[in-house]
């Protein structure tokens, strides 16, 4: 009797008993893992979605026509203290000062001198921006959406030579033409049209094309920085969840930081440039001859000329286009789908 049941009771050994089950032809096998691909793009569903090149453009034109409206006074007196020579000698002791003595001459409104070239140009320009980080930045994002930091600046890099050609060397020169014959005993230029189409008769196209080298090395280092710093940061903040929303108050600060970092970065190319495009431009050979001459005539400190207003200027502007692109984005993505 014992005999028979000695293998009833081996079959219900633990071990045994497990390894019947697995050699069981009714047992469906276990299902294999999910490849590490599918996983992550299962983790993407309600992360951080990639944004349509169209909802890029929209957006980033709405942003650039807002921010330049809220801090094109900075802008100016950044490019007045610029263009203010040491050898001339210079005419401003200072922001206040430049500040004090335009509004003397010319009322609140001279503060906004020349806003019309860069309103016309900051809608065109952002949205050029924003749609070429965009077109460069999606092939390149992981299954969750993510961009790294290298990848970011690429495409940084390649959104600031792009708007660098098709808006902001014109626009950059037109603008710096209109505020540097305000400061001229006899300006010549009754308003935005009538200055474009006068350095077009006397110029050609050619003429609004100045310093084209210095606005391609500055703006390319610009954008790159800026979507550099911009990305790691928001890359630290989300963390392993791609799903975290960005307050608009988190983002503000992140685009400050962004910003403050191009501002020290590029300063004496933004200076090189000015310098370029100014009504005087016809002194420099061509951009390094620009650079050598205000080194020997200025020294090395002529190069960070403006940094204040402009990191004030620049702090803002960047806060503010990336708090307002990102809530235009979010406003599309309910009205506009797309895949």
């Amino acid at each position: 009797m014992s005999s028979l049941l000695q293998p009833f009771s081996v079959l219900e050994g633990p071990c045994e008993s497990r390894d019947v089950r697995l050699r069981c032809p009714h047992q469906q096998p276990p299902s294999p893992r999910l490849p590490q691909t599918r996983q992550l793009a299962a983790a993407a569903v309600g992360g951080r979605k990639i944004i349509h090149p169209g909802k890029a453009i929209l957006a980033g034109g709405i942003a650039g026509g807002i921010e330049i409206c809220i801090t094109f006074p900075t802008e100016y007196v950044k490019t007045q203290l610029q263009l203010d020579e040491r050898a001339n000698p210079p005419r401003y002791r200072g922001i206040g000062d430049c500040v004090k003595l335009t509004v003397q001459d010319h009322g609140l409104r001279g503060l906004y001198r020349g806003l019309s070239s860069l309103l016309y140009g900051s809608i065109p320009k952002s949205a050029v921006r924003f749609g070429t980080f965009e077109i460069l930045a999606n092939p390149m994002r992981d299954a969750t959406g993510r961009l790294d930091n290298t990848r970011s600046l690429l495409c940084g890099l390649g959104a600031g030579i792009a708007e660098a050609i098709v808006v902001v060397c014109p626009m950059e020169t037109l603008k710096v033409k209109l505020i540097h014959d305000q400061c001229s005993l006899r300006p010549r230029y009754r308003g935005f049209f009538h200055g474009v189409s006068e350095i077009i008769r006397e110029q050609g196209v050619r003429g609004t094309y100045q310093g084209l080298t210095a606005t391609v090395l500055k703006q390319g280092s610009n954008q790159a920085i800026r979507f550099y710093v911009m990305n790691a940061l928001r890359n630290w903040y989300k963390g392993d969840d791609p799903r975290r929303e960005m307050h608009p108050i988190v983002t503000a600060m992140f685009g400050a930081t962004a910003g403050a970092a191009s501002v020290f970065g590029n300063t004496p190319l933004d200076v090189v440039k000015t310098r370029m495009q100014g009504l005087d431009a016809h002194r420099y050979k061509h951009t390094l001859d620009c650079a050598f001459q205000i080194l020997k005539q200025e020294g090395p400190q002529a190069f960070y000329k403006g940094t204040v207003p402009r990191l004030g200027r620049v702090c803002l502007d960047v806060a503010i286009v990336f708090v307002i692109y990102e809530e235009v984005v979010k406003i599309l993505n309910n009205v506009w789908k797309t895949q």
